[in-house]
Order: C-alpha cells, then structure tokens, then sequence
C-alpha cells in the first residue's frame, strides 16, 4: 500500500498537538516534523483514509496555521 505524502506549514507550537490527534485517529496518517523551527511538517495519509484526514486538516485549519506546501 503506497501512503500519500503531503507537506505543510503549520503553528510550531502546535506540531505535538498534531501529531496527538492524528496518533489518536489510528491508520489515518502518520505526521512527522520535518523542521521545527519553521513548523514543517509531512503526513503519510492511507490512500482509503484520505477523506478522514482532509476533515481533519480542514477542522484543525481552523484554530490554527495549516497550509499545504
């Protein structure tokens, strides 16, 4: 199964909070910090899962920085 790979720029302050929430949503995506300093992140997202990561991505925009790159 090829994951799907996206990269964004998110709050830094908010990486470890990210990476809870899609932790806590099991087989959804895998969010790995790419740089800290500037809130670089990538997240491997399960092709049959992309839907439910998206809803993710688009709630969290919401509170916070989370733009694609």
């Amino acid at each position: 199964m090829k994951t799907i790979l996206k990269e964004y720029r998110v709050d830094k302050s908010r990486i470890g909070f990210i990476k809870f929430i899609f932790e806590a949503h099991e087989g959804i995506a895998v969010a790995t910090t790419l740089d800290p300093k500037t809130g670089h992140i990538r997240l491997a997202i399960a092709p049959e899962r992309t839907e439910s990561a998206f809803r993710i991505i688009e709630d969290l925009k919401k509170d916070f920085l989370f733009n694609e790159l």
